[in-house]
Order: structure tokens, then sequence, then C-alpha cells
């Protein structure tokens, strides 16, 4: 997977949290999985296509999550439900649009699908003779990882 995948998405998770969260985020480590396997409590799925395709996978801790829904919306939240179900898969969604407009700056023209977000306790992904990046990473309110399976599109 070319660095320049994961820099987009890095680089867009950084301007999203800084602008909507007033949040730094930090790298805490990158692993490379067999499997795509959220370890947290809530995470959003985007398909990306185009010239690139493949699935983007954020996993966030329960906690985390309410902070982030309170921080936006300016309510305390006290629990999972659809609105911040719903809250959580718009910041995804803002994330890969930003990701893929920087990949557009390397020629890759890509679109993503609607963010699908899942609450609990999730079933494994793989991708035959494929890896996924795992990016491990950190906030004030809490750590998240960012799962990255792109590849180019052979078939245009």
């Amino acid at each position: 997977m070319k660095a320049e995948y994961i820099n987009s998405f890095y680089i867009a998770t950084q301007d999203v949290f800084k602008l909507m969260f007033d949040l730094d985020v930090e790298k805490n480590g990158l692993t490379v999985v067999e499997d795509m396997v959220p370890v947290k409590d809530l995470s959003v799925s985007l398909g990306v296509t185009g010239d690139l395709k493949g699935t983007i996978l954020f996993s966030f801790t329960d906690n985390m999550s309410l902070n982030m829904v309170e921080i936006m919306s300016g309510m305390k939240i006290n629990e999972i439900d659809t609105f911040v179900s719903s809250a959580l898969g718009e910041v995804a969604n803002i994330i890969g649009g930003n990701a893929l407009t920087n990949l557009s700056n390397n020629n890759y023209i890509c679109d993503i699908t609607p963010p699908q977000v899942f609450v609990g306790q999730h079933k494994t992904v793989s991708f035959p003779d494929e890896k996924t990046l795992v990016i491990n990473l950190e906030t004030d309110i809490g750590d998240f990882d960012i799962n990255i399976f792109l590849r180019e599109n052979q078939n245009g």
C-alpha cells in the first residue's frame, strides 16, 4: 500500500479533528494485519471506488464517541444512539471526502460510498491475499484506529 494513500487519510483526519473538535491527532503506531477487525465499540465503514478501491474503517470507543458528539452538539450525551451513530458517520464521511480530495492531487479520482455504522461486536472482514494497514491514533479525548485497505483498481 502506497504511503500517499495512508498520508491522505492521516492528514484529512488531523485537519477535520482540529476544525471540528479543536483536537490534535497524533500517530501512535502503524500495524499491518491480515484481517480488518474493529476492536473498539463503534465503527464506521466507508467504501472507496474509482481509481482506487477498498474500505476504510474508523473504530472508536464508546467514551470517545460520546465525547466527540458532545463537542459537536454542545449537549450532554449519555448513550450511543442513532444521533451519535449518525454524527460519527458524518465525521467519517467528511474525513473520507477530504482524503479523496488529497488523493486527487496525486491524480487518483475516487468516490466514497455512504457510511455504514456498526455498534457493538463486529465480524472480521477478510480480503484474500491482501493486507490491511491500521493507523493507531490518539487525542486528548481518547484513542481510535483507522483501518485502510486500498488498492489500485485494475478495471478502471
